[in-house]
């Protein structure tokens, strides 16, 4: 074999589709060997080195999922594309549980093929693992880490590097200002897709009935308003990701057309009569409970088994707790730098008083907390007083006092929590909205929405 080019393992056990992929890998400069069942495939796999596979589902000898699992444990780091039978979304999905980079269906778009092999072939360059931990990257177009030495973060952070080499739906999980959104965008700078668009948005901040434009876009005309053409959110992240932020506050009606949208690969914006085709990796989030919803008849079933193929769970701060000293060093030292100030230090008293509080809000609230402090303290030192933290019984309020889940309705006791944060966040801003979403780890649109959604003056 040609040691310049890279190596492609083809298995199929129909000829004339070994051949059209050969033609095709060959006009890419690829260099091909092919198999016709899993036996010569492990024998060609252990016999030479290859960047990638390609391998048909049904196999005379086996399927393309066992393929699949022999090459993640035997040889991890080539990744695998599944050819599937049209339309066939579950074996898909399975494909990509089992750890298949992507799939692509019979019969063949060789487009989609070429655009597929591409992305695998970036996977082994691992362009930014720089950007899950160490110091500061300019490399790492976030800027920010996945930080901590906790068991729990860097189990976390192994995730992330595994999931980074694929290419399926990624729901993550998590308490709010846990770092979902963090998570999502380490999946996306580790991956083949770093140097495409990473399109964040919160689906509970938009209007319901601007929805199918903002995703999809729209043609001029097609509605009071639309003076121009306009591309949606899908088309921006053509090529890259798109983040489904909150995706449980997404309505009914939207679900099933994102549904549409996920499994055809294609979008019609508003008063087009085309469809047009779309090559977005979908990561998505709330701190919902989904399945929750799903059993409620609020979220479509189908809907959340596409967007739930792995999931990545983000723990709260109370569970990587020695992460904290660490968390609050990293955030003193960046808060003073952009407030050209030089680093405070935090007291063993105030170290401690933060190891005690249990953080509803995370660490997107620790670092709330800190922000404060740096405004409040006298000369270089942060003491347990500038952190103004509740003391005493007030620490556990949140087990004992009136917030408690004493039965009923699960929605009823999500409303009364939510209301009850917002109103203590208006309280403590006095009513300036702006400095409550702030403080609450939402955007100002969210809060007002939140606002309209409760009522609340």
């Amino acid at each position: 074999m040609n040691q310049g080019k890279n190596q492609v393992l083809i298995v199929d056990d129909e000829p004339d589709i070994r051949e059209v992929l050969e033609l095709t890998l060959g006009r890419m400069n690829l260099e091909t060997r092919s198999a016709a069942n899993v036996e010569e495939a492990r024998h060609l796999l252990g016999e030479f080195k290859f960047d990638l596979c390609l391998t048909d589902m049904r196999l005379p000898d086996g399927n393309g999922i066992d393929l699949v699992r022999h090459i993640q444990e035997k040889y991890p780091q080539v990744p695998v594309a599944v050819i599937t039978a049209f339309g066939n979304m579950e074996t898909a999905i399975v494909a990509l549980k089992a750890g298949a980079f992507d799939f692509v269906s019979k019969p063949l778009d060789l487009n989609d093929l070429r655009s597929i092999v591409r992305s695998a072939l970036k996977v082994g360059q691992a362009p930014l693992r720089a950007a899950l931990v160490g110091g500061a990257s300019a490399e790492a177009p976030s800027a920010r880490k996945m930080l901590g030495n906790s068991p729990a973060i860097q189990k976390v952070r192994a995730m992330i590097e595994r999931l980074a080499r694929g290419q399926a739906p990624v729901y993550i999980a998590g308490d709010s200002g846990t770092g979902k959104e963090l998570a999502a965008r380490l999946i996306h700078e580790l991956g083949p897709r770093a140097d495409k668009p990473f399109v964040p948005v919160n689906c509970g901040a938009i209007p319901e009935q601007l929805m199918e434009s903002e995703f999809f876009g729209h043609r001029k005309g097609s509605f009071t308003g639309a003076v121009q053409d306009k591309d949606g959110l899908f088309k921006a992240a053509d090529g890259g990701t798109l983040f489904l932020d909150e995706v449980g506050d997404l309505p009914l009606s939207m679900q099933v057309k994102l549904l549409r949208a996920i499994q055809e690969k294609s979008i019609r914006p508003v008063g087009a009569q085309n469809e047009i085709k779309v090559d977005v990796r979908i990561l998505s989030a709330t701190h919902k409970n989904l399945h929750e919803l799903v059993s409620q008849g609020r979220f479509r079933q189908d809907l959340y088994y596409r967007l739930n193929v792995i999931e990545l769970h983000i723990p709260g701060l109370r569970e990587r707790a020695e992460d904290i000293p660490m968390l609050a060093e990293q955030f003193c030292a960046r808060l003073a730098g952009t407030l050209g100030m030089s680093t405070p230090h935090l007291t063993e008293e105030a170290l401690e008083t933060l190891g005690r509080y249990r953080f509803p809000g995370n660490v997107r609230e620790l670092e709330n907390i800190l922000e404060r402090a740096l405004t409040l303290c006298n000369g270089n030192e942060i003491t347990a007083q500038d952190l103004q933290l509740p003391v005493g019984d007030e620490e556990t309020a949140d087990e004992e006092g009136d917030d408690s889940f004493d039965g009923g309705s699960l929605d009823d006791y999500l409303e009364r929590v939510e209301r009850t944060a917002i109103e203590e966040a208006l309280t403590k801003t006095n009513q300036n909205k702006t400095a409550a979403a702030k403080l609450l780890g939402i955007s100002f649109r969210a809060l007002r929405y939140k606002l309209e959604k409760l009522g609340i003056e």
